[in-house]
C-alpha cells in the first residue's frame, strides 16, 4: 500500500496542471530581441569550458604502468656484460620492508622494464601476516617474456617453523601447492616436464620446466622455488609460443641467476 501511495504522489507531481516554464531556443524571437541576454549566456557558457575540459574520463591502472628500461639504472653484471643485476632491498616491496621476505637477486637483460604491482596483489594490505601468496616484483620484455617473484607464507605449506624446502616435501609436492601461481590460473601435473634440485651455498632450490598451453602467464614456464625464514619464494620466467624459440636461453640464464 505504501508503494502505491508513493507512485500516486509521484504521478500527481508530474501530472500537475501548472504550465511548464517557457523554453528559449537560439532562434526564438525573445532571444533575438535581447542582445544583452545573448551576450550574457554566451559568456557564461564559455566560462564553463575550462572546468569541463580538465575532468579526466579514464586514468591508467597502476598494475599496467611500465617503467623505464632497467639498463638505465641497474648495475651491469660482473660475470656477463649482457645482463644487469636486480638486488631487491627494503625499498622495493612491502614484504621486504616488513622483514617478511629475505633479499633476493637475479639478472636481467638491460632492455627489460619493471611493471608496477597492483596494491591488492602486492601484499601491501596484509603485511606482515599475509595468509595467501603475493607478487613481489615483475619484469617484462614484449619480445622475450616476463619474470616474477611470488612469495607464499610458509605456514600455507607446512606447520614447521623455519622449514627448508626439503622439509616441505618433494619437488612435485611443492609445485602441486604453488603451480597455479606459475600459470596464473590452474595447474595440471601433466604440464610438468622436468624437475631438478640444486644447491647454492646452504640454500636448496627446486627447479621446474613446465609446458602450460592454457596458462595466463604463457605456454612455457621455468620456475625455481626455495624456502627461507617464514616464506617460500617462487621465481617464474614465462614466454609465449612466439617468444620461446628466441628467448628460452635468456630465460634459463635469468632463472639460473636467482638466489636468496
Amino acid at each position: 500500500m505504501a508503494s502505491s501511495a508513493s507512485v500516486s504522489s509521484l504521478s500527481s507531481i508530474f501530472s500537475s496542471s501548472k504550465p511548464a516554464p517557457p523554453t528559449f531556443l537560439p532562434d526564438s524571437p525573445s532571444l533575438q530581441q535581447s542582445p544583452a541576454r545573448r551576450h550574457f549566456l554566451k559568456g557564461f557558457t564559455l566560462s564553463l569550458l575550462p572546468f569541463t575540459t580538465i575532468i579526466p574520463l579514464h586514468s591508467p591502472s597502476p598494475s599496467h604502468a611500465k617503467e623505464i628500461e632497467v639498463g638505465s639504472y641497474l648495475p651491469q653484471s660482473t660475470s656477463d656484460p649482457n645482463f644487469v643485476v636486480f638486488q631487491a632491498s627494503s625499498k622495493d616491496t612491502p614484504a621486504l620492508r616488513a622483514g617478511n621476505v629475505q633479499p633476493y637477486r637475479f639478472v636481467l637483460p638491460p632492455s627489460w622494464k619493471q611493471l608496477r604491482i597492483a596494491n591488492i596483489l602486492s601484499g601491501n594490505y596484509c603485511q606482515p601476516k599475509c595468509a595467501e601468496p603475493w607478487i613481489e616484483v615483475k619484469f617484462e620484455d614484449e619480445k622475450q617474456g616476463k619474470v616474477q617473484v611470488v612469495a607464499s607464507p610458509l605456514i600455507r605449506l607446512t606447520n614447521k617453523p623455519n622449514a627448508t624446502i626439503e622439509d616441505i616435501g618433494s619437488p612435485e609436492k611443492v609445485i602441486a601447492s604453488l603451480g597455479s601461481f606459475v600459470t596464473g590460473n590452474t595447474y595440471d601435473s601433466d604440464e610438468l616436464l622436468e624437475t631438478s634440485i640444486e644447491k647454492i651455498g646452504d640454500q636448496t632450490y627446486y627447479r621446474y620446466v613446465l609446458e602450460t598451453p592454457f596458462a595466463l602467464t604463457g605456454s612455457h614456464n621455468i620456475a625455481k622455488a626455495t624456502a627461507k625464514g617464514n616464506t617460500v619464494i617462487l621465481f617464474v620466467a614465462s614466454a609465449s609460443d612466439k617468444q620461446w624459440p628466441s628467448s628460452q636461453k635468456t630465460l634459463k640464464a635469468i632463472v639460473d641467476s636467482f638466489n636468496v
